[in-house]
């Protein structure tokens, strides 16, 4: 690998003390861009790999300031530039997307490295979808391992499994998420098929690789593939952890001016989850998605 640490990628946020993406206390680096359109994304600010801007109306005094500095604040011809977030008095406008580099990132992920030796934590890639930026990922990840650092990657895995080969050798662990094993329901509710996916899941699983292949649980939309997605896991010798849906993203949604399809759904349960998790052989994960 190259000393010098130049890559540079889109991300969205570093997320420091994370305890949901993997073991032990970690840091969390959220890429930007995804392939998979999902209609329950908590993340919908990663879907794109530009900056987008999200409003928050009811933060909003109406000053006028955002105006004044940018022209192009209240129209189709708004980039996402930033300006208006900068002079925001309340902070009603926020960009969310920034261009990092590998050095930068990797000098944030090394500040917290005595809590992951003394929780078993480490560093993990999310996104979005991290490997459809694999150069940045294998330069993060490797300075990582160098750095005797615990490394983790959180992809839908809808990617060429040439990128998966190029990332194994740093990955320390694979957090796979398959959404469903039928393919029209997949591309219903994500926009595109499967195949890809479960075909590297089997060929990652073939690989020796450290899996935990996990399900996001989402009522009326994939709730009845939870059986089908466990027995995948299980005939490769792996397990599925069930996350649960939760409508916490309705306020990004918002901010994005855009429709969240799910949002009048009602989360399922922690004794729901638990029960159905315990019946199919799963792992309850009480931090849902």
């Amino acid at each position: 690998m190259s000393d010098i640490l130049n890559i540079k990628g889109n991300i969205f946020d570093i997320q420091r003390f994370s305890i949901h993406d993997g073991p032990g206390i970690r840091t969390t680096v959220f890429f930007k861009g995804c392939n998979l359109k999902c209609l329950w994304c908590h993340n919908p600010e990663s879907q794109s790999f530009k900056p987008v801007l999200l409003y928050y109306r009811d933060k909003c005094i109406s000053c006028g300031e955002c105006a004044k500095i940018c022209g192009n604040t209240f129209t189709k011809n708004c980039i996402a530039c930033g300006k208006c977030a900068e002079i925001c008095p309340q902070k009603a406008r926020r960009v969310s997307g920034r261009e990092e580099t590998a050095e930068n990132i990797i000098k944030q992920v090394l500040k917290d490295k005595e809590y992951y030796k003394t929780s078993g934590g480490g560093v993990t890639l999310s996104g979005g979808e991290p490997l459809l930026q694999s150069d940045l990922c294998l330069e993060i990840l490797s300075a990582c391992k160098n750095a005797g650092i615990h490394t983790a990657i959180e992809t839908a895995g809808n990617v060429k499994w040439e990128i998966f080969e190029k990332i194994l050798p740093y990955a320390d662990l694979f957090l796979f998420d398959i959404k469903g094993i039928d393919e029209e329901n997949h591309i219903k509710n994500t926009g595109v098929s499967n195949k890809q996916i479960l075909e590297n899941a089997c060929k990652l699983s073939e690989s020796g690789a450290n899996i935990l292949f996990r399900m996001p649980y989402i009522p009326e939309f994939n709730d009845f593939e939870a059986e089908a997605v466990v027995k995948f896991a299980k005939s490769l010798n792996r397990d599925v952890e069930l996350m649960a849906y939760h409508n916490i993203a309705v306020g990004k949604y918002n901010a994005l001016n855009r429709c969240y399809e799910t949002e009048k759904i009602t989360p399922p349960d922690k004794d729901f989850m638990k029960a159905l998790a315990a019946k199919l052989g799963a792992i309850y994960s009480p931090s849902g998605i």
